[in-house]
């Protein structure tokens, strides 16, 4: 049986650090859940909240990093002169996601 909701003046706002705990290790493959899980934890913010406005931030990167293989944001990137590096198709920083192609 699920426990009961805390009463309104018992609960604590989340912070910017508990959006980074969810978006840190976020990967391609489970970006979209992790983009969920930060919608649910700021939903109930006021719209001005500074916090609510760094999970949407975060939403955004995690749905390019649903269309890309790697955050890379740090180092610098693999040329696409490398030799082959036409072959990799899902080369795609979340910086330049790529798009289905439906």
């Amino acid at each position: 049986m699920p426990s009961p909701e805390p009463p309104p003046e018992a609960r604590v706002d989340p912070t910017r650090e508990d959006v980074d705990e969810l978006v840190g290790p976020a990967t391609p493959h489970f970006a979209m859940q992790i983009r969920a899980r930060v919608r649910a934890l700021v939903r109930d913010l006021p719209e001005e909240h500074p916090v609510r406005a760094y999970g949407e931030e975060k939403m955004e990167l995690l749905e390019r990093l649903a269309f890309a293989s790697s955050k890379a944001e740090e180092g610098p990137l693999e040329p696409s002169s490398r030799l082959g590096w036409e072959t990799l198709p899902s080369h795609a920083p979340a910086s330049e996601p790529q798009r289905p192609t439906r």
